[in-house]
């Protein structure tokens, strides 16, 4: 935010926590704290009709939360380049012309400018219009809960106050006030209050016109005239509803009805006009109307869904975020110039690719014809083709991977993945991701894997990215270790061979597992990983990279885990171990010292039988008989 050059962090509510709370000036921004006088900045006059008391100087530090407020918001804090400058209202351009030719909506009587000739919407009861009334806003206040927001501001209050319409606008907390008194004392409060986490409560408060929603409704006099003035605006043969400056029509100001399409009590009249007589409207003129904001035409969507043409251009959008409201449109047509928005781009290209991002079938913008959207219209219902199942490339290829994985994941599942090493070159990687989530880390049923994921799009820090990134086998598989003990089907692995030569194996397998402890014993998650793997010196898989990435398995991926036992290929070698044997397995590797395979082949020669294996194998190695790649890991 910005005003008169001085510019807010976007948190500019958390500076001065508990390790600024003694160094004014120093926090996140080196301009005015909201603690430090600035009254010097207000002895210039008096603002909003209040004079430079005590407490006025914090009205300067609101001012750039008004801009963004638009049905209640202060015309004087927001560049309006369509308004007269510098005027609350037109009772100004009243008294300064007399009554003769008033300013658009004013109807003179007898040269006098009474209130009494106003126009009639938005004007409300007369007591309430009598009272002044106050915005307090609170800068991210949305994080905090609302009663102990209020109660923490009330405790601290030393008047009562009733806070009106309370309610949230992005991350702002924001309510009124009817009562200076307690409004001034209100503000009083800023950085009064400390919240959990160190950090202090600001309070802004600003003057302004008496709330929109406290405005009376177009009555049904009111609603005939509207109607008739959109009929004659309205061109049958084209479908074409011309609303450009709609205030300004006669038909209207010469009723004294003042129609401001920015307010909700208006933009809803001229919506349910358009729902109930021009349901087949095609194209829409809005220009001209200081829209700031869309939330009140988004019912367009639904009303009148087959506007291909709609004209905005000339308003007060702030962001092409207003745009994502209206999406539900399939505009072919869009007019945006002489908006605010316009100016954040930083070229045209840029410009058309964030509107075309929400409106893709469009092919005029502004005015200047823009290329043919690449995309594919599906007319009529289509169903995605099933998944394939495994590809390998070759029988033999096949062959050779099942033999690894039924391995890898025997050893993997065992409890103990220690002899998982022999797997691993020397300078392997590993890393793991998760799908990215906004959601804590704390509370998601993946916690236990969240500190450790290396997912990009999240972790943007080099150091850490490089530290998620496990080297060499040691820490590969130490890792491993750390990981919650599980148990994969098999069966439900799906396999895709991506490259394959002489000196390189890249596949990648899916599927999904059950953790066998933890907090999250029996969760079914499902899995990808990919493996880059070397060939062996003793004709099997060296892995040198091997990325796993985790989620939560679907519904039906958990009503079909471990429904049908694991299949075991025939045509491999190796059987499938129990889990006696396996441990049995990693026992004898580590006392023997040679590597997985051999040490299983010792056992099954010794039909296994540990302490005849141990037998056989001092035999044979005192004998010389045992090859250096029994060793090799």
């Amino acid at each position: 935010m910005a005003e008169a050059g001085r510019y807010y962090t976007e948190h500019d509510d958390r500076v001065g926590g508990p390790q600024f709370r003694n160094r004014k000036g120093r926090g996140h921004f080196r301009g005015h704290m909201h603690s430090q006088p600035v009254r010097q900045r207000l002895r210039s006059g008096p603002v909003g009709g209040f004079g430079p008391g005590p407490r006025s100087r914090l009205e300067d530090e609101d001012g750039d939360v008004a801009m963004s407020d638009g049905q209640d918001g202060v015309p004087q804090r927001r560049f309006n380049p369509y308004g007269r400058p510098n005027r609350r209202d037109g009772r100004f351009d009243r008294d300064k012309r007399g009554g003769a030719g008033g300013f658009i909506g004013y109807r003179s009587a007898g040269g006098s400018g009474a209130l009494g000739d106003a126009p009639r919407l938005g004007g409300g009861t007369s007591s309430e219009k009598s009272r002044s009334w106050f915005k307090i806003t609170i800068p991210y206040g949305k994080k905090y809960d609302k009663k102990w927001l209020l109660t923490a501001l009330q405790n601290l209050c030393p008047l009562p106050f009733n806070p009106i319409h309370y309610s949230t606008e992005g991350q702002k907390v924001q309510f009124y006030l009817d009562d200076a008194s307690c409004a001034h004392a209100l503000c009083k409060l800023t950085r009064r209050i400390t919240d959990t986490e160190g950090y202090k409560v600001v309070v802004f408060m600003n003057p302004c016109p008496p709330p929109s929603f406290l405005q009376s409704d177009l009555n049904e006099q009111d609603l005939e005239h509207l109607k008739q003035c959109l009929s004659k605006r309205f061109d049958r043969s084209k479908q074409y509803l011309n609303l450009n400056s709609i205030r300004t029509d006669s038909a209207l100001v010469s009723q004294n009805i003042e129609v401001i399409l920015s307010r909700r009590t208006c933009m809803q009249a001229v919506i349910k006009i358009i729902e109930e007589n021009i349901p087949e409207l095609a194209c829409l003129n809005l220009s001209n109307n200081k829209l700031y904001k869309l939330d009140d035409l988004a019912e367009l969507v639904n009303k009148a869904p087959n506007i291909k043409t709609l004209n905005l251009s000339h308003n007060e959008l702030k962001s092409e975020r207003e745009l994502d409201k209206m999406k539900g449109l399939k505009l072919t047509e869009l007019w945006l110039d002489r908006n605010p928005l316009c100016d954040h781009f930083k070229d045209q290209s840029t410009y058309i690719s964030a509107i075309r991002e929400r409106f893709p079938r469009l092919l005029k913008l502004d005015g200047h014809d823009l290329p043919a959207p690449i995309g594919f219209d599906v007319e009529t219902g289509t169903t995605i083709p099933p998944c394939k199942g495994s590809y390998f490339g070759s029988d033999e290829i096949k062959e050779f991977i099942l033999r690894f994985l039924q391995q890898y994941y025997s050893v993997y599942d065992s409890g103990d993945r220690q002899p998982l090493l022999d797997a691993y070159h020397e300078a392997a990687c590993f890393s793991l991701s998760l799908p990215f989530s906004m959601h804590n880390p704390s509370r998601s049923s993946l916690g236990d894997y969240h500190k450790d994921s290396r997912n990009i799009k999240k972790v943007k820090d080099p150091a850490t990215r490089f530290r998620l990134l496990k080297h060499n086998r040691l820490n590969v598989v130490a890792f491993l270790n750390e990981l919650p003990k599980t148990q994969h089907d098999t069966a439900s692995f799906s396999v895709d061979v991506n490259t394959y030569t002489q000196m390189l194996l890249a596949f990648t397998v899916s599927g999904v597992f059950k953790e066998m402890d933890g907090k999250s014993r029996d969760s079914v998650r499902a899995f990808s990983r990919v493996f880059i793997a070397v060939p062996a010196m003793n004709s099997g898989l060296c892995l040198v990279n091997d990325e796993l990435f985790v989620r939560n398995a679907t519904t039906e991926e958990i009503r079909r885990a471990f429904a049908a036992p694991a299949p075991t290929p025939s045509s491999s070698p190796v059987p499938t171990l129990s889990a006696s044997q396996l441990e049995m397995l990693s026992a004898f590797s580590q006392k023997s010292e040679m590597n997985l395979e051999w040490s299983q082949k010792c056992l099954q020669h010794s039909e296994w039988d540990f302490s005849r294996a141990v037998q056989i194998f001092t035999e044979l190695k005192a004998q010389g008989s045992i090859p250096e790649a029994a060793f090799i890991k």
